[in-house]
């Protein structure tokens, strides 16, 4: 038996750490060595998951990377703009990475990530934990099965969730893509991933329009404060009232607040009080898209797009081919049909699809993608089957990025210097 992969983790937030319980809860497989984080409590809980004494920790990345390689594999799970130095020196110290998404706030950066990664010959597993979903991997064996015949054009759907929308885009850290990504990127990195990967290229010419219609002053309810929590006279029947925090929306306060499961009604209206998510929605310093639309071709012809909106909720594909048409997502599944699909053109038959469920483990984030992506570490970075050097999933990311450089145009078609189907 080989030895356990090593995994060291930087950014011990909520990505850090449901990664590092779930590499935990593997055993002898995976060794958890190293845990830094600027919040002493965040990285003592991953120290906490491991034997005593067997995790190193560190306050800052800096210390992290001044102690040499202590693992296999780095996790990088801090804020966006912090992606690309961590990776960059992750490469130099002798990691291979699982970099949460984005890899970087531009492309340009990306393609350095890869071509540096490919030069040194380390790999860069980004976290496109949707890929490891049983859903997404049930569409893929469907796909390279032949079941559909030839694949001709893809449509792919994402609902962000409005209150979603309100405290991570309109309120939270990725309100501005000056300070982070652009939402095509931020948010539907995931799904320009999905397009490549299920069409089998990259894309060669990209087409995308949005902008933000909603989360505006002047669609603020009259007498509407700067804050939620100064009494504002529309409260009652406000979908982004920031007390809904101390109700049904209370589990959305885990990724800002550290103890917000213990905390006390009044710790919580204190953080409202002075933290971003106590905002009006309309009076925020955001300036992200609510909704947006791209349109490409891929390399080997297929045409696909992408919707991305605020005003809905959950992710629907549908792929279209020669012999039959494959149609999913949990939207479906919430009208009563089958959560996944198949339309048989010959003859019209519908054919429900089996998914592997995921484990009823506490892991099922991401629909499963977060448990099936740390199950996949030792595949991904070890053994005949392990990634190429370089940066994996670079050709979602350049479909993303271009449909922002093409949305800001106006539309304007956007078209790859270099193609890539990673």
């Amino acid at each position: 038996m080989s030895d356990p992969l090593s995994i060291a983790i930087l950014g011990c937030g909520s990505r850090g750490r449901t990664y590092s319980q779930i590499a935990a809860s593997f055993g002898d497989r995976y060794r958890l060595t190293a845990a830094a984080d600027p919040v002493a409590v965040r990285r003592e809980f991953v120290a906490a998951l491991a034997p005593a004494g067997s995790v190193r920790t560190f306050d800052s990345a800096d210390a992290l990377f001044a102690a040499g390689k202590l693992a296999d594999v780095l996790v990088v799970a801090t804020q966006d703009a912090q992606h690309f130095g961590h990776a960059m020196a992750a490469l130099e110290a002798g990691y291979d990475v699982l970099l949460e998404k984005p890899a970087a706030e531009s492309l340009e950066r990306c393609e350095e990530l890869d071509r540096r990664a490919r030069e040194v010959g380390r790999r860069i597993a980004l976290g496109f934990v949707l890929r490891y979903t049983p859903f997404y991997s049930t569409v893929k064996s469907v796909v390279d099965s032949g079941r559909l015949g030839r694949v001709i054009s893809i449509r792919s759907h994402e609902g962000v969730e409005p209150y979603h929308q309100a405290h991570s885009f309109v309120r939270g850290h990725w309100r501005s893509a000056k300070g982070s990504t652009p939402m095509i990127v931020a948010k539907c990195s995931h799904d320009a991933d999905l397009l490549c990967w299920l069409g089998g290229a990259a894309a060669a010419s990209i087409s995308s329009y949005g902008n933000r219609s909603w989360f505006r002053a002047e669609n603020a309810p009259a007498g509407a404060p700067e804050r939620c929590t100064d009494g504002c006279p529309a409260a009652k029947d406000c979908l982004y009232d920031a007390h809904r925090y101390l109700g049904d929306k209370r589990r959305w306060l885990r990724m800002v607040l550290d103890g917000s499961e213990e905390a006390e009604d009044e710790t919580i209206l204190g953080f409202l009080r002075t933290s971003p998510w106590g905002r009006c929605v309309y009076r925020c310093d955001n300036d992200v898209v609510d909704h947006q639309v791209l349109a490409c071709e891929l390399e080997n012809g297929i045409t696909a797009t992408h919707t991305m909106t605020a005003f809905d909720c959950g992710r629907t594909l549908e792929i279209y081919g020669t012999k039959a048409a494959l149609k999913g997502g949990t939207p479906y599944q919430e009208a009563g049909s089958p959560e996944l699909w198949l339309r048989h053109h010959l003859d019209g038959r519908v054919e429900p699809v089996e998914i592997l469920k995921p484990s009823d483990d506490g892991y099922a984030g991401h629909g499963g993608g977060d448990h099936g992506i740390v199950d996949a570490f030792d595949r991904l970075f070890r053994g005949p089957s392990a990634l190429p050097p370089g940066l994996d999933g670079l050709a979602g990311h350049r479909l993303a990025f271009l449909a922002e450089e093409s949305r800001v145009a106006k539309g304007e078609p956007m078209r790859p210097n270099r193609i890539s189907t990673s």
